[in-house]
């Protein structure tokens, strides 16, 4: 086991990351840009180092300064989180050159997954179902019209490179494409230095379905069945809950081989998430994601693992401490992200938090790094805390969810928790009712221009 550990990230998920380390008996290096050095990650860590001013390009981003850090500190191993250089192989590389282990997935993978074309030609190599779509990347209007003519319309266009929404256009019709196609290639440009997309058909009402997966890197892995993640705006999820209340026990047991198959096929290490377009009782791949997901609180409540502490074991060398026929889900998660957004453009909304009180009682967590007297500060993400609720059905879940919702204390910032108490109001969400496009038409109706 490592003896001392630096996570290159802010935050809660700094946070968790410490927690677990901690009960691990492993030491742990905060870094921080100058904007957080009164953070709660940078406090409870047992050493902390600054790496940069505010701007995550020069701090968090700044893979010179985090290798710096590891040295003067003398950590063995990075955690990356989510977010930030948690999917760089060039990070993962500069690390290994270093002798510094990289607590997930290796570059090889990280890039395989990384470019959405190869990540997809792969999965349908090892059997995993994939949306149809082009063979590679389009790289004319011509070749555009020619893939999209044969698969039929509605058709999206995506980046390669691309993820959070961005790089992606939807061309319901054919004289939609030529703008969708530009459009695709320019933003793609903008944001990943890289314009080349790729066409998919367009799924009218499909569930965001993810599954996540373990890995050892020696050929073995397991799956801790799915996640549903449908409720989401500009393809970013704000409500996700395990198990998935449209998936049935044989659905989920078929799904979960095959991804957990091919993840140990390619001898993956860690943890990484599989997510899947669902319609009509059929799995359609969309990408893979090499790291530990936003969400993966509601896996751990449903299946008792603790996913940090098994990155941070096998990344040390050690084996998993369980196996897929050890692994059986108990009662029903959700979470909501909480942000620091105004309603109802939710515009970010950084500033001092005057008051602070998190829900507590039986089946209730709050991932938070929050604290009254903290500043937030305008240079990062908006999401400030993840609030996790379980109970013995989806019903239990989502009356501690209310319950949960009404003891928590956020002033002196706007938050997005009004949003969560009227979709609890709403009769699809409670009867699990929707798909990616719900939350968008809702907002609509509840805000119309």
């Amino acid at each position: 086991m490592f003896s001392k550990i630096l996570i290159a990230n802010r935050g809660e998920i700094a946070l968790r990351v410490i927690r677990a380390a901690k009960e691990l008996g492993v030491r742990t290096v905060a870094v921080h840009s100058t904007a957080d050095a009164d953070a709660m990650h940078v406090r409870m860590a047992d050493e902390s180092i600054c790496i940069g001013p505010p701007s995550g390009a020069q701090s968090y981003l700044n893979v010179p300064n985090i290798i710096a850090a590891c040295e003067i500190t003398g950590a063995e191993a990075v955690h990356p989180g989510y977010g930030f250089l948690s999917e760089n192989a060039n990070f993962v590389q500069v690390l290994e050159d270093h002798d510094i282990t990289f607590i997930g997935p290796s570059a090889a993978h990280i890039r395989m997954m990384g470019d959405k074309i190869t990540a997809k030609d792969t999965m349908k190599k090892l059997g995993v179902p994939c949306v149809p779509g082009s063979d590679g990347g389009v790289d004319t209007i011509e070749e555009a019209h020619k893939v999209s003519d044969e698969m039929g319309f509605p058709v999206i266009v995506k980046a390669t490179a691309g993820g959070g929404g961005r790089g992606m256009k939807l061309a319901k019709t054919k004289k939609d494409l030529d703008e969708a196609f530009s459009t695709a290639r320019s933003e793609s440009k903008a944001a990943f230095g890289n314009d080349e997309v790729y066409i998919e058909k367009y799924l009218t009402l499909p569930r965001h379905i993810e599954v996540q997966v373990f890995g050892d890197g020696r050929g073995r892995a397991v799956h801790l069945g799915e996640r549903d993640c449908s409720l989401q705006r500009r393809h970013q999820k704000v409500f996700e809950e395990a198990p998935g209340p449209t998936i049935d026990e044989k659905t989920r047991e078929k799904i979960g081989k095959v991804c957990a198959d091919a993840i140990a096929d390619i001898k993956y290490s860690g943890a990484g998430t599989i997510e899947f377009l669902y319609e009509n009782g059929e799995f359609y791949f969309i990408e893979m994601n090499t790291r530990l997901q936003v969400e993966h609180p509601v896996t751990e409540t449903i299946y008792g693992v603790d996913l940090v502490k098994q990155q941070i074991r096998v990344a040390a060398g050690e084996e998993m401490t369980f196996k897929q026929e050890e692994l059986s889900i108990k009662g029903h998660a959700i979470e909501v992200r909480i942000n620091a957004e105004k309603l109802p453009n939710f515009t970010p909304c950084p500033g001092k938090i005057t008051t602070f009180h998190a829900p507590g009682g039986l089946g209730v967590r709050m991932d938070s790094a929050l604290y009254a007297g903290y500043t937030i500060p305008p240079y990062y993400d908006s999401l400030i805390a993840k609030l996790i609720v379980s109970g013995i059905t989806r019903e239990a879940a989502l009356a501690r969810l209310r319950r949960a919702l009404g003891e928590l204390i956020v002033d002196g910032v706007d938050t997005t928790v009004p949003l969560f108490d009227a979709l609890l109001q709403e009769e699809d969400v409670l009867k699990g009712n929707y798909d990616i496009h719900w939350l968008e038409k809702w907002l609509e109706k509840q805000n119309p221009e």
